[in-house]
């Protein structure tokens, strides 16, 4: 799955980007390039906008000004979603509607069948990212007989079977326990092996820590740190030695935004508690 020609160039483009829900600003500014074969992770206290921020990329939440591109096109003019995978924040995989683990996960793969039928790639393709996520055991269960962790691998096994060049996660460690947070973690480390660019909402880094090329700090709807990952060394991305021959531009872009307090450290102000 993924893509193999990394090139470096913006998947994701943030400029600007204001967004309000009612009318309470959530964003407040946010100017945020993701480039192909990046691992980011947005990070930051609860309600700072880091779901807003990645619901807005995909066009749940509409923008009141600034602009978001997907590779390189206007999101409001972006059709190719096929190409973008998206793991909503915890939820049951079915939304209590009676299906199995195969028909959930293959929902996820309608995007590039012709006329919703299936063939022989596309049940490959179902099963392949079953195994992925340590579900095909499973393939013919009930969603509504799984626990919580077992819905997160759903529910990421679905976005990974159109074989997105973008997958967008919001908070997938968060609730499930440890043994799906180490599936989770394996499957990934995969994916980014591959190509695959990611923006994820993170409460806290956890087994994802070495995947991760920066930590995008929130506060109040504003960047207040991008850079490399909290307790990593800012010369040597965390993942450099898994992908040291996919050849994209390494981060280097290790500041605190004017939007928060100069020097500050997301960690020692408790901006991830």
């Amino acid at each position: 799955m993924g893509v193999t020609d990394v090139t470096g160039e913006p998947v994701i483009s943030m400029r600007g980007v204001r967004a309000e829900l009612g009318s309470r600003p959530v964003l407040r500014g946010i100017d945020l390039t993701v480039h192909r074969g990046e691992v980011a992770a947005l990070l930051g206290a609860n309600g700072s906008g880091k779901s807003t921020a990645i619901r807005s990329v995909i066009g749940q939440v509409p923008l009141s000004t600034g602009a978001i591109e997907l590779f390189g096109t206007d999101r409001g003019r972006f059709r190719d979603w096929r190409r973008v995978g998206y793991v909503p924040q915890r939820t049951t995989a079915a939304g209590g509607v009676p299906a199995t683990v195969t028909e959930i996960v293959a929902s996820g793969r309608l995007s590039r069948t012709r006329f919703g039928l299936f063939g022989r790639a596309d049940r490959a393709a179902v099963h392949r990212a079953l195994e992925l996520v340590g579900m095909a055991d499973r393939a013919k269960d009930s969603v509504n007989a799984l626990s919580g962790g077992q819905h997160q691998r759903v529910l990421i096994a679905r976005a990974l079977v159109a074989e997105p060049e973008l997958l967008i996660m919001d908070e997938p460690m968060a609730g499930v326990d440890l043994a799906s947070q180490e599936v989770l973690a394996r499957t990934l480390r995969e994916q980014v092996a591959q190509g695959t660019t990611v923006l994820l909402v993170l409460h806290e880094l956890g087994p994802l820590e070495p995947l991760i090329d920066r930590a995008v700090v929130l506060r109040d709807g504003c960047v207040l740190h991008d850079g490399p990952p909290p307790h990593a060394p800012a010369s040597i991305p965390p993942s450099s030695q898994l992908r040291s021959s996919r050849g994209y531009p390494q981060p280097g872009h290790d500041h605190v935004h004017p939007h928060g307090p100069a020097g500050a450290d997301p960690i020692r102000t408790g901006l991830l508690s």
